[in-house]
């Protein structure tokens, strides 16, 4: 009998719980979920949420009855600590989790496995900026709580416009080195697609601030798109739509601090500067869950299995190299932790060798650059991936072959929108391939953006109906539907 132990019950835990069991049947093999939250958030949904147009509950419902369904074991509850070489008692790997269940806060116990899959996601840094998040000066959609406070503060700001007052609305990203810029860019347009509907677009000033050196980054250094023959760069196309909606833009910036109703920051030239706000949506930079690992004796080995960042080193190149040096093939295709073969990490869990899009810093040496982005769809293919290795060498044996999806071979898709009525609203679909550009196979200069992309118009009810979808699909079935063998 085998013991799967899976951390988090996000899009990649999510993911590679059901796909385990689907491969392994009801047997005696086990799999074990451990989330400390007792609900499945569709994330990228919050943005509807944050804006009023959808309900908490239209975007979670509860893990516990879909994994009895499907029997897979769920302990709701935090990793504290991995002991993957086990204890003094029992070689056998193993995870310290505490109890989040009301019944059982507080509770501690250690959790046996013989493969594990960290799929813990990020920690929120919220920290990493004074005055940065929900219990600071600023709001998030990144949990559906965060979210319903969002919408709860558009919605005084909208009555004030009513009012007649003028408001400033600051959107974007809280720190030099945040990911995610593709929420926040859709964040600010479902915002003033509401402003709008609600007849003050005209007393209202937006500001989209990001760590992206130019427009239409997202985090991977840009794209080319084709569009009914023409071709044109994410950077152009994503300006016209800013200069449309009449949205302006603060590119290459770090948010140093967030006080009440002020946002300081630092441009990429080394100059400071203050910007006043009446609502602000900042994303926090994001971090490893701070998980800590200790060999069999008890020593602390946590700097060999995680990064500095508190994510996981997995088949990676991790070795210190210029810009120029990095190539597609430092990625992970596996996600094996390097030290401990038994052990994976997906998603946002796994430490990316380096950034996508070209490195900066300022004459202060502060670090303005975008994190890469490891979420949505190419959470799912890894959490797909590591699955049927498990499966396969729990089958076959530990010689069994890994199933791979690097990153730099892999596509994501997108829709993004603006509202989500079937009357009015608007959205565009995006895919990308691939993910991380191979400079190596296209060796035309790491300027000239590499990874390309398909751009069409996509009416924003075809977003509302796959988030009907995602909820339903993960409810009942694996996301085999969406992810190609």
């Amino acid at each position: 009998m085998a013991r799967v132990v899976i951390l988090g019950a996000g899009i990649s835990g999510h993911t590679a719980a059901l796909r385990l069991k689907r491969r392994l049947g009801h047997g005696d093999h086990t799999v074990t979920v451990v989330s400390p939250n007792a609900n499945w958030n569709w994330i990228p949904s919050n943005i509807w949420v944050g804006v009023g147009e959808m309900t908490k509950d239209d975007v979670v419902f509860p893990l516990a009855p879909v994994y009895a369904k499907q029997g897979i074991a769920f302990v709701q509850a935090r990793a504290t600590a991995i002991l993957p070489e086990g204890d003094a008692s029992d070689a056998t790997g193993a995870v310290d989790v505490e109890y989040t269940a009301p019944e059982r806060a507080g509770e501690t116990e250690r959790l046996r496995y013989d493969f594990l899959i960290n799929a813990t996601g990020p920690k929120l840094n919220f920290g990493a900026t004074p005055g940065l998040g929900p219990g600071g000066n600023t709001v998030s959609v990144c949990t559906a709580d965060h979210a319903v406070v969002a919408a709860g503060a558009l919605k005084q700001c909208i009555e004030r416009m009513k009012a007649g007052e003028r408001q400033t609305l600051v959107i974007g990203v809280g720190h030099g080195t945040c990911t995610c810029e593709g929420a926040a860019f859709e964040y600010t347009f479902n915002v003033e697609h509401e402003l709008r509907e609600a007849g003050v677009r005209e007393l209202a000033d937006i500001v989209y601030l990001t760590n992206e050196h130019e427009l239409g980054d997202f985090g991977v250094g840009g794209m080319v798109f084709s569009q009914h023959g023409f071709e044109t760069t994410s950077a152009l196309w994503t300006a016209s739509i800013f200069k449309e909606r009449g949205v302006n833009a603060i590119l290459a910036a770090h948010v140093e601090r967030v006080d009440p109703g002020v946002v300081a920051y630092e441009l990429l030239d080394g100059t400071r500067h203050e910007l006043r706000f009446d609502f602000a949506m900042l994303l926090p930079p994001f971090r490893g869950n701070d998980l800590k690992a200790f060999d069999r004796a008890g020593n602390d080995v946590t700097d060999t299995v995680f990064a500095a960042n508190g994510f996981m080193k997995v088949d990676a190149d991790y070795s210190a190299k210029d810009y120029d040096e990095w190539r597609a093939a430092d990625w992970p295709k596996t996600y094996e932790c390097q030290a401990y073969p038994n052990v994976f990490a997906v998603g946002i869990a796994f430490a990316p060798p380096h950034p996508i899009s070209r490195p900066r810093k300022s004459p202060n040496g502060t670090v303005i650059s975008p994190a890469p982005p490891r979420t949505g769809m190419p959470s799912g293919i890894m959490a797909r991936t590591v699955a049927n290795t498990i499966a396969d060498r729990i089958r076959s044996g530990d010689a069994a072959a890994a199933h791979t999806a690097s990153m730099a071979q892999m596509g994501a898709g997108c829709i993004a929108s603006a509202g989500t009525g079937l009357r009015s609203g608007s959205a565009a679909g995006m895919t990308m391939f691939p993910v991380v550009p191979d400079y190596e196979k296209y060796p035309t200069g790491r300027d000239i953006r590499h990874t390309r992309g398909e751009l069409g118009l996509a009416g924003h009810w075809t977003k509302a109906l796959l988030h009907k979808m995602f909820l339903y699909k993960a409810k009942a079935k694996p996301f085999w539907w969406m992810i190609p063998e």
